[in-house]
């Protein structure tokens, strides 16, 4: 009997001194400790890449986006999707809410509480993004450079519409630059990458180019002609998926039949395409009036047939250019 009491003693005591022990969890789920009040990510809708996230001091951080203003109708109520913040912070909006940014300076404020009640104001400072692509395009001239050994001489710029005896067909090269291009934006990854629909519009001739290279210039197999689209028909016909890389400055074309071409789309002015390092003091040089959408080939040296038509619009093809002006 005396061990019995003992036993039940032993287990009195036990409970007791466990229902004193304090919970582990309990401190931090109390959060007294908790100062952590920042932002760790935020996306507005229409918003083109990543926001960048500075916390400036204690109180104050700063919060830069890029905003789609083509896409926007209001830049008084611009809708945050997504926000994330540190461990049981709040935020003074919610994903649905929107912010104004229709002022001088184009930034908002927002507050972000910490669970123990410390704040910190994010300034949101939104910069316009406008994708330069959409419009209407024409297409003016068509330029190539190509040659083999342009270090002796072989090398040349020139326009396919200065050597009509080159092609042959019912559409030829100059078919083309009465062409327009209209492009308009679908999407914007959350890369900043924008994407939407080219469509290239035959103009009033109705007519495409069909690049068929002349068999009485072919010095290989005379009387021949050559099909060489594969190196110039490189913007679609008719309705194409464009999509714009800003981190590879790149904008790739894809068709109806899922061939894709990569272009740059380049700035007004003169580039140099080559200088020698032999000593000639060969330099080939472009002159670009507008735009042109740049299209690098891949061309094959043919040393048997260097400084003929046949080598630089056939062969060794190396950079192909379509002039454009925006409308």
């Amino acid at each position: 009997m005396k061990k019995i009491i003992i036993v039940v003693s032993l287990i009195v005591v036990t409970i007791f001194q466990q229902s004193c022990v304090k919970d582990p969890l309990a401190d931090i789920e109390e959060g007294k400790w908790n100062n952590e009040r920042s932002v760790l990510s935020i996306k507005f809708k229409n918003q083109v890449g990543t926001a960048e996230i500075q916390r400036i001091d204690e109180e104050n951080g700063e919060i830069y986006i890029k905003l789609n203003v083509d896409a926007i109708p209001d830049l008084s109520k611009v809708e945050l999707e997504k926000i994330l913040l540190s461990y049981r912070a709040t935020c003074s909006i919610q994903p649905g809410s929107t912010l104004d940014f229709n002022n001088a300076e184009r930034k908002a404020a927002i507050t972000v509480t910490s669970q123990n009640g410390k704040t910190r104001e994010y300034t949101i400072y939104a910069t316009e993004f406008s994708e330069t692509l959409i419009g209407r395009w024409t297409i003016d001239d068509l330029v190539l450079y190509g040659g083999t050994g342009p270090e002796w001489w072989g090398g040349a710029v020139l326009s396919l519409l200065d050597k009509p005896w080159c092609w042959v067909g019912e559409n030829l090269p100059q078919a083309e630059c009465d062409n327009t291009l209209t492009f308009t934006m679908t999407e914007i990854s959350d890369e900043g990458n924008t994407s939407g629909i080219c469509v290239n519009d035959p103009g009033p001739d109705g007519k495409y180019a069909d690049f068929i290279f002349n068999g009485s210039q072919n010095p290989e197999n005379p009387g021949i002609d050559i099909d060489v689209n594969h190196f110039y028909r490189q913007i679609p016909k008719g309705e194409s998926h464009w999509v714009r890389n800003y981190s590879a400055g790149t904008i790739t074309f894809t068709d109806m039949d899922g061939k894709t071409t990569i272009s740059v789309l380049e700035n007004p002015g003169t580039y140099m395409l080559f200088k020698d390092n032999i000593g000639n003091n060969i330099e080939h040089w472009i002159t670009i009036p507008h735009n042109a959408f740049s299209f690098q080939l891949s061309g094959t040296d043919d040393w048997d047939h260097i400084y003929s038509d046949y080598d630089k619009f056939v062969k060794k093809t190396r950079k192909f250019f379509i002039m454009v002006t925006k409308q």
